[in-house]
């Protein structure tokens, strides 16, 4: 009787522990779907395609193989150590995009990671930098993204190994990792260092790139934009606090935003000159932002370019 005894503790154990598990690791969106009345106001489309532009929307959901940037069915294929991620569809199609998507689905998905369905999103969707987003740039994104064309096809699913399958294991991911805190205004700078620490940090999400993982796939924080291997192995991003362009001016860095040229003679390339098409139709002023915020950064050293 006894041993039925440790085993009836051991399950209660087991079911209370799994219970909680299944409780911490819950998706948690930003916003409720009940109504939000900043989120429900009237995006404007025009600035929204600033915004989809600086988020560099179009480098990752354009369907491959097509030239039109703005036909965004998804389908391109990251490959990272965890298996191959697949892009979704985010045109406005009613049944492969998201035509059916509210604002406020948008606003979760960036902000918090989570579905309409409520499941997680894996972070290789970088909204660990979109969740520190105003609300005001989600609206106006949206409006800007139910004027392009719809687009059928659903992109392939994700080819992960477990379990990274679970998406419940993103959960524990988020309890590490999952920063919220919006980006603050530091007073001890002005309008435009502070735009362009908000359009690096958050929208452009600069440092997603250009910083080295840890084994979870997280940024290592003494790496932040100080360059880092790419997913897929192999190359690097480049360094780009003053370690590595200490010799580059605002001014070269406005410019190669602006045209990909650097101030060697050189030109940007790989990843980078879809982001130059993107950050091209910016306002020159955003691009005196970003370049006035990252000639700011403290230096820091990685073991490769």
């Amino acid at each position: 009787m006894r041993v039925w005894g440790v085993l009836a503790a051991l399950l209660v154990v087991g079911a209370v522990g799994g219970a909680a598990i299944w409780a911490i690791t819950a998706p948690r969106p930003a916003i409720s779907k009940d109504g939000n009345p900043l989120i429900d106001q009237e995006g404007d489309p025009a600035r929204g395609q600033l915004v989809f532009a600086a988020g560099d929307c179009a480098s990752c959901h354009a369907s491959p193989g097509q030239p039109d940037r703005l036909r965004l069915g998804g389908g391109l294929a990251l490959a990272s150590p965890f298996g191959t991620f697949r892009v979704p569809n985010i045109s406005p199609d009613p049944g492969d995009g998201i035509g059916t998507w509210r604002t406020v689905d948008l606003a979760n998905a960036l902000l918090s990671g989570v579905a309409p369905t409520g499941a997680h999103y894996y972070p290789s969707f970088p909204y660990p930098s979109y969740a520190k987003m105003k609300i005001g740039d989600v609206r106006d994104l949206m409006a800007y993204l139910r004027t392009l064309p719809a687009v059928t096809g659903k992109a392939p699913p994700h080819d992960l190994a477990l379990p990274f399958r679970i998406r419940r294991v993103v959960g524990f991911w988020k309890i590490l990792y999952f920063d919220r805190k919006p980006v603050v205004a530091d007073p001890n700078h002005d309008g435009s260092w502070n735009r362009g620490q908000y359009l690096a940090e958050a929208v452009a999400h600069c440092a997603e790139c250009h910083s080295s993982r840890n084994l979870f796939g997280a940024i290592k924080p003494e790496t932040r934009f100080a360059g880092g291997m790419d997913p897929e192995g192999v190359g690097y991003y480049p360094n780009i606090t003053p370690m590595r362009i200490r010799d580059w001016s605002e001014g070269d860095i406005a410019e190669m935003l602006r045209t990909g040229n650097t101030p060697n003679h050189g030109r940007v390339g790989s990843s980078m000159t879809d982001v130059v098409k993107n950050t091209a139709m910016l306002p020159q002023s955003d691009r005196d932002a970003i370049a006035s915020y990252i000639k700011s950064l403290p230096a820091r050293d990685t073991q490769h370019p």
